[in-house]
């Protein structure tokens, strides 16, 4: 079983946790409460923490703090250096930042953390974001056009620096140049020339995460996603989107194994045992390989779960007392990737530089 939790304002996912007793409510901003909440998931073993984001205020303000505030990627930055294996995904719009930048950023991250990043890739889809850019909500095709070249650049950015450069040596070069070269790819929304110059992090390259969805999306992830994440439903809905998740991995010529359904799980209102009970019976009828679980309040219920609930998903099996994974493919069972996947077939990018 797998088991990430969605962090984000350092509160928690009821809007009025603010107001507890306990809680300081100028913490939403203190990466030092973040930190301490992903060190916490770390103990537990749990495989990764995630940052949802949206590019636009949301959340009534004199009632709640922002829901989304500050940004994934530099908060996962810093929780790298104070953690040592639990996964970081952090949300990124494909929809208004260039491949170049975005590749950059996410193997920085990468190689910050020693291989533990992921990207949640995501195609924005409200008409706030796009007014933040001084753009107009375009068709859902047309953003996932985008967001089709966006990845594929991104990965081919990724493995532009090859393993085969080698490590710097002081008797000869530093790196080997021919090993490191432009990837000269254009399509009809975004390009790149690169290389990057980012070597590969001790994964390779960053896993990718992306919601289920249906038609667009759903094809998007079987070509390109290493976790697909959906919401909580009846046991069979879940089985049957898992298995279309599947599916689509195999239709885009990949394998079923390669991709992980997650399921989002609140906790609340149940017993340590009946918590238990509710993700073993999900997980063993086939409807995820895990959960995100999703915590009112991050002070509390992240030290709550990893005590009393993780000890029982090991004692029936369900949940690994020692995790030696030291990079989040490891944390998920996954196959290396570097680069484009071959396998993938498209027409959507073509060379120009």
């Amino acid at each position: 079983m797998i088991l990430g939790l969605v962090l984000g304002n350092n509160f928690g996912n009821n809007p009025v946790t603010w107001r507890m007793p306990h809680i300081d409510p100028g913490s939403f901003t203190n990466i030092n409460a973040t930190i301490e909440q992903a060190r916490t998931a770390e103990r537990g073993g749990m495989q990764f923490i995630f940052l949802p984001d949206r590019l636009f205020m949301v959340g009534n303000m004199a009632m709640s703090p922002p829901m989304f505030n500050m940004d994934p990627i530099i908060t996962l930055s810093a929780v790298a250096h104070a953690t040592k294996r639990i996964g970081l995904i952090g949300t990124a719009s494909t929809s208004f930042t260039e491949p170049y930048i975005l590749a950059r950023q996410l193997k920085a991250l990468d190689v910050i953390s020693h291989g533990r990043a992921g990207w949640n890739a995501v195609p924005s889809y409200e008409a706030e974001a796009f007014a933040n850019f001084g753009k107009v909500l375009p068709h859902r095709d047309k953003k996932y056009d985008r967001l089709h070249e966006v990845i594929q650049i991104v990965q081919a950015l990724w493995g532009s620096w090859g393993y085969e450069a080698g490590k710097p040596d002081k008797a000869g070069m530093f790196a080997n140049p021919t090993y490191i070269q432009p990837v000269n790819l254009q399509g009809k929304y975004v390009g790149s020339r690169g290389p990057l110059p980012v070597p590969p992090s001790e994964q390779g390259q960053p896993v990718i995460m992306m919601p289920a969805s249906s038609d667009y999306g759903l094809q998007a992830a079987g070509m390109f996603a290493n976790l697909v994440v959906g919401m909580p439903s009846h046991i069979e809905q879940n089985r049957d989107i898992r298995q279309a998740v599947r599916d689509a991995a195999i239709q885009a010529g990949r394998t079923s194994e390669e991709i992980k359904y997650m399921v989002f799980a609140n906790y609340t209102g149940f017993t340590h045992k009946q918590v238990a009970d509710y993700l073993q019976e999900r997980f063993e009828a086939g409807a995820a390989d895990g959960f995100v679980m999703n915590f009112e309040d991050f002070h509390k219920d992240i030290a709550d779960f990893v005590d009393n609930v993780i000890p029982i998903l090991r004692e029936r099996g369900l949940f690994p007392h020692e995790n030696e994974a030291k990079t989040l493919r490891q944390h998920l069972g996954l196959p290396p990737q570097y680069g484009l996947d071959p396998r993938i077939a498209t027409n959507i990018i073509n060379e120009k530089f």
